[in-house]
């Protein structure tokens, strides 16, 4: 039996930023990451990431403030460039732009309204039928390269990080004691006892944690996500992120499945996807194969929205996300088990705040806000929050 402080178990972008904060304390800890480096399973690969500030709860506006330092924090420790603060424009009729304005201002993040036809000369590439929220202290973020930043930064740190390792089942011993069993590609077996288990698992988080005594978590739902890059007219053309919302009654969106979130990917194109409406799979059964309905919806999106794109020159890409029923995190710890999970297509923007939050529970050094409690009660209709992630 192996002993170590913490153990933390899914390597993706939660658990390997909480690896990294606990590594930087000063702390043992091993991270088990069951696939290769650079894998796409999950919900963590990929170039691009929406860094979208467009939030007005104060929970994540306060996790706003602390997002951009942290990931400056981690650029410069582990030497890699990750954020790229091209803006993100958030526009159409149904976002709840006042109420986003006025928080964001109040935290001072900055924040301003553009009218149609300046956004329109900015950014020729997307049109624009209402006027715009922008934030120019946002824009995206290169989502293989944080992972691999994270994973390097943490070993150098001292971490003992572990790829191709499957945890295949975790038990509460007492309120200290947790263990942890393992196997690697190679048919390896090993236990791991700890004071504490962080599980960080994505999809896969229920088929680890169901059935662990005491742990209750909000309905967890896995989804396979399609989103998609579209070919750009002109190389040269300026691209800020940006999030579509539309609106009820309009006829413009009658085909729409949900608000778009894009960006540009560079060397990829420019990436547009509609927001947790896949189907629900079985992260081990995935096909990756787009819903051909979906696919057709999103390239028409695309004609109608995006002129600087070229939608017949489509690349489809898949991802998921686990959804709780409120779209809000599970950030809690249970007895020796700290769990961060249902980031809900939303939460890659806060990798370095959430790897605080979680390593800051490990160290029993308070809790986080309430409405990310495991145990919370949710709403019959919950109102999601308004930021986009993809």
């Amino acid at each position: 039996m192996t002993r170590v402080e913490t153990i933390v178990v899914g390597g993706g972008a939660m658990g390997a930023a909480t690896a990294w904060q606990l590594a930087r304390r000063g702390r043992d800890v091993a991270l088990l990451e069951r696939f290769a480096p650079g894998h796409t399973m999950g919900a963590s690969h990929g170039a691009s990431r929406n860094f979208n500030v467009a939030y007005s709860d104060p929970a994540y506006v306060r996790m706003l403030v602390e997002a951009l330092p942290r990931w400056r924090e981690l650029e410069a420790e582990s030497g890699a460039s990750l954020l790229d603060l091209v803006g993100v424009a958030n526009h159409g009729p149904g976002g709840a732009f006042d109420e986003v304005h006025a928080a964001l201002a109040a935290a001072g993040i900055a924040a301003e309204f553009l009218p149609v036809e300046e956004a329109g000369e900015r950014w020729p590439g997307i049109r624009f039928d209402h006027r715009v929220l922008f934030n120019e202290a946002a824009g995206r973020v290169n989502a293989d390269a944080t992972i691999a930043a994270l994973h390097a930064t943490a070993a150098a740190f001292g971490a003992d990080v572990r790829h191709r390792t499957r945890a295949t089942r975790i038990d509460v011993v007492d309120d200290e004691r947790v263990r942890v069993a393992s196997v690697t590609d190679d048919g390896e077996e090993e236990v791991f006892e700890a004071r504490t288990a962080v599980v960080t698992l994505g999809g896969w988080t229920m088929k680890l944690l169901d059935g662990v005594a005491g742990v209750r978590l909000p309905r967890l739902v896995v989804t396979q996500e399609q989103p998609a890059h579209f070919g750009v007219r002109d190389a040269a053309m300026a691209w800020p992120s940006f999030n579509h919302f539309p609106g009820d009654a309009e006829a413009a969106y009658g085909y729409w499945r949900s608000p778009v979130y894009g960006m540009l990917t560079p060397g990829e194109g420019v990436k547009a996807g509609w927001h947790g409406v896949g189907p629900v799979v079985d992260p081990d059964m995935r096909d990756f194969t787009p819903v051909p309905e979906q696919l057709a919806a999103l390239q028409r999106y695309a004609r109608d929205w995006l002129p600087g794109v070229d939608a017949d020159a489509v690349a489809p890409i898949s991802c998921t996300y686990t959804t709780t029923p409120d779209e809000h995190f599970v950030l809690d710890r249970i007895g020796p088990v700290v769990v961060g999970a249902g980031f809900s297509g939303h939460g890659f923007k806060f990798t370095p705040v959430v790897g605080r939050i979680l390593a800051d529970l490990v160290d029993g050094a308070g809790r986080a806000p309430a409405r990310f409690a495991a145990d919370r009660a949710i709403a019959r209709h919950p109102v999601s929050p308004t930021g986009l992630g993809r």
